[in-house]
């Protein structure tokens, strides 16, 4: 087997831990995301003030700074470290700091989606004699959906470019495994990481777009 084909190789088996990282995130993120943004749009004050005080702080700050204050932040503190040792215990602390970030940032699309649904409907659900929960699973939701598409590819075809800073705490995705390479004076390994990142990207604009046209009903 040539050189160049066990680099692709190892490039791909490298390129599996940004595919990882991205789903994990996703299933994570997505429902948490929906919980933080009724916590933000609470009546009860505090409660509110709390969430979106919290998702200022996350949203303004960077996440490879988060994940470095998760990964060391309780070993540093004195709290021990909760994380399992060697690259599993590196990647679930990479899945939990990308979690809280995107759930932070869907909340806000969430919020808004939500947000932009007319009062009317709600209350002609409640004339209906509907109950809070059935208005939004069969009103809102699906209007929701149609509105928050856009942004929300938007913000998961961020994630995938994303998943590149988990090298700051030494998860071997692909651009760390590239710069290995390019450090023995092979650059390609370097720029050929492109190609992951647009076929996956690509792959993703396809399916959003297929998706905003399958909900073209709601006009």
């Amino acid at each position: 087997m040539s050189e160049a084909m066990v680099i692709w190789g190892r490039l791909t088996e490298s390129f599996w831990l940004n595919s990882e990282l991205f789903l994990l995130t996703l299933a994570f993120a997505l429902p948490l995301g929906l919980v933080v943004a009724f916590g933000s749009m609470s009546r009860f004050m505090p409660l509110r003030g709390v969430v979106r005080t919290f998702v200022w702080v996350i949203r303004g700050t960077p996440l490879m700074l988060q994940i470095i204050v998760i990964y060391l932040g309780p070993g540093l503190m004195g709290w021990g470290n909760p994380w399992p040792a060697g690259s599993f215990g590196r990647l679930w602390a990479a899945v939990v700091a990308f979690v809280i970030n995107y759930a932070c940032y869907f909340s806000e699309i969430y919020r808004g989606g939500i947000e932009s649904i007319p009062k009317g409907q709600t209350e002609a659900g409640q004339v209906l004699g509907m109950t809070k929960p059935q208005i939004f699973f069969r009103v809102t939701l699906l209007q929701v959906i149609k509105r928050i598409l856009p942004p929300m590819g938007n913000e998961v075809i961020t994630l995938v470019k994303d998943t590149a800073l988990a090298n700051v705490i030494s998860n071997k995705e692909i651009i760390m495994m590239a710069k290995e390479y390019s450090a023995k004076g092979l650059i390609w390994p370097l720029f050929s990481t492109a190609l992951f990142f647009l076929v996956f990207v690509g792959v993703l604009t396809l399916v959003f777009g297929a998706l905003e046209k399958k909900l073209d009903y709601f006009k």
